[in-house]
């Protein structure tokens, strides 16, 4: 267990705004941040022209974002507890300007994966904001904050896309990434000025060699994830990756279990409910990135296929659009019933509405209102889920370890987006049908992939109905070789 947190007598952050103020700037970053995650999908079929390079190569400037974020993530959660929330949000944000600015100014490969590689060292912002919020806030206004700042992930990316879309058809396409570093700027400022820094900190040591373990196992894991339909699942490359993954992991994990102040204190990620959150948020991160992946190319094939809308990116974009107001609509529902029920009825809500919505996509394709209902139903569901995700990971850890804990949250989600990406690119490349020389996605190959999407959904309700009925008032204690003491209880 990690020692006690160390409380400063003195603070740095301005005087005590709002609790408004600090949810609005700390929701306003999230959004920020997860706007790099659709940032660049209206270019990238123009990406090897505009960087003189291969598609296979010009597919780095979405895979490196990716990598980055999964790395950056549980690192800056950890560096969070022991050195100050605020700070490393402040220094996410300054990542993120830095890495927009390089891919502003580039015209060529390397600065591009530079500059979005430093994009996604920023992927902790929401974790962060959440870890602050639950600091800093009171605790009636907890629920709500959390849920909304969690349903930010869902809303920049679904509200990015449009955005992008509409700046790629009518501005030289630097200035997506300008644009971005504006915002950066703009949240930047705004968290110095309004957000203050919480005094909660763990202090101790950080685990450098736990970071480059986990970020070794990580890259390993998510590179042949990303690219195994590249290289070929049975390449040596493909297998080599997955084996390395493998045993780096587990000697990570024998190395944690066994140091004083590890990066990630696996025994409490092995308590229930720590346990079957990660694991649901895995199934929920798999079901939500399968609708990401299936409305835009059923909106963009050709209508001589059949099923195809024959739309452009800009349409696509204004559909999905309302995806990420729902969610962000839902956040105090998805609240009010985690006061009054608990948040694994809500987690177990969440899901359900997930798999209705996954389930009359099957059925409701053809047109565009169609899916414009299947994607409000599906983010509602992701509302509900993201908004509880929270609530249940800060219910059975310590203050001081809230940002780990979180962080490592979002990377499960992150882990399941990148798993859908792999399992939806394999199934859509199998069944497929010509159409004037071009092989493209059957309609039966989308109709598997909601399927799927729809089983993920079932499973995330299965692993929520595992958690305990109720949020408990204290964390769990952590198993103790000895009696308990005062200080060990806490």
């Amino acid at each position: 267990m990690s020692e006690a947190p160390v409380r400063p007598t003195g603070s740095t952050s301005p005087a005590q705004p709002s609790p408004n103020a600090v949810v609005a700037v700390l929701a306003l970053s999230g959004i920020t941040v997860s706007l790099m995650q659709t940032l660049v999908i209206p270019i990238v079929p123009e990406l090897p022209k505009y960087l003189d390079a291969s598609a296979s190569n010009a597919a780095w400037a979405v895979t490196a974002t990716l990598l980055a974020a999964a790395v950056a993530t549980p690192v800056a959660g950890r560096l969070g507890d022991m050195f100050g929330k605020r700070l490393m949000l402040l220094v996410s944000l300054v990542l993120l300007v830095c890495g927009s600015v390089v891919a502003a100014l580039s015209d060529t490969l390397v600065p591009m994966i530079i500059g979005r590689t430093l994009q996604g060292l920023a992927a902790a912002v929401v974790p962060l904001g959440i870890s602050i919020m639950r600091d800093e806030l009171p605790p009636e206004r907890l629920a709500g904050s959390t849920a909304l700042m969690s349903a930010s992930l869902g809303v920049g990316g679904a509200l990015g896309l449009p955005a992008a879309a509409f700046i790629a058809d009518h501005y030289d396409w630097h200035v997506l990434f300008w644009t971005s570093a504006a915002l950066g700027v703009v949240a930047f400022a705004l968290v110095k000025l309004l957000v203050p820094e919480s005094k909660v900190r763990s202090g101790g040591r950080f685990d450098a060699l736990g970071a480059v373990g986990l970020a070794v196992g990580l890259v390993s894991l998510l590179l042949a994830v990303s690219k195994g339909a590249d290289w070929g699942w049975a390449s040596g490359t493909t297998l080599g990756l997955f084996a390395l993954a493998v045993v780096v992991l587990l000697a990570w994990g024998f190395f944690e279990l066994r140091t004083t102040q590890p990066l990630v204190d696996l025994r409490t990620t092995v308590r229930r409910q720590v346990l079957f959150t990660n694991l649901a948020s895995i199934a929920f991160g798999f079901s939500m990135f399968a609708m990401s992946l299936v409305l835009p190319q059923l909106l963009q094939l050709p209508t001589q296929t059949g099923y195809g809308l024959g739309k452009s990116m800009l349409t696509v974009g204004l559909v999905m659009a309302p995806q990420g107001l729902v969610m962000m609509g839902f956040a105090p529902v998805s609240a009010a019933i985690t006061k009054a029920r608990g948040p694994k009825v809500t987690l177990m809500i969440g899901a359900v509405i997930v798999g209705v919505g996954y389930g009359l996509n099957i059925l409701l394709m053809s047109e565009v209102w169609h899916l414009i209902l299947v994607s409000c139903i599906i983010g509602a569901g992701v509302g509900f889920a993201y908004g509880a995700m929270p609530a249940l990971i800060m219910g059975a850890v310590a203050a001081s370890e809230t940002a780990a804990a979180n962080s490592l949250n979002t990377l499960m989600r992150s882990i399941g987006t990148s798993v859908a990406s792999a399992v939806a690119g394999v199934i859509l490349a199998q069944m497929t049908i010509s159409l004037g020389g071009a092989t493209l996605p059957s309609e039966n190959g989308f109709k598997v992939v909601m399927a799927i999407g729809a089983g993920a959904a079932v499973l995330a309700f299965v692993l929520a109905s595992f958690l305990p009925g109720r949020r408990p008032a204290e964390p769990e204690p952590a198993p103790a070789p000895a009696a308990p003491t005062a200080e060990s209880v806490h």
